[in-house]
């Protein structure tokens, strides 16, 4: 298999998994938020080392509200 071939077959698979990821966030957003919160829980156990934690917490989904809201839509006046 020649450098070029590697290469385009490559650069495929790489086009193929951006659109995958891109309709399952925008058709399976529960889904998706569900797949985040399962990788990341395993990363954030303690006596991980800080870079897995580091990077949990940038695969975790952000939070659903908090405080006194109902935490429906976050917009509330």
């Amino acid at each position: 298999m020649t450098a070029s071939l590697l290469l385009q077959y490559i650069i495929v698979a790489l086009a193929v998994l951006v659109s995958a990821g891109v309709v399952m966030v925008k058709q399976f957003p529960n889904a998706t938020r569900r797949l985040r919160v399962a990788v990341a829980l395993p990363l954030l156990r303690a006596g991980r080392p800080a870079w897995m934690r580091a990077l949990a917490r940038k695969i975790a989904p952000p939070g659903q509200g908090g405080g006194n809201d109902c935490g429906g839509c976050n917009g509330c006046g």
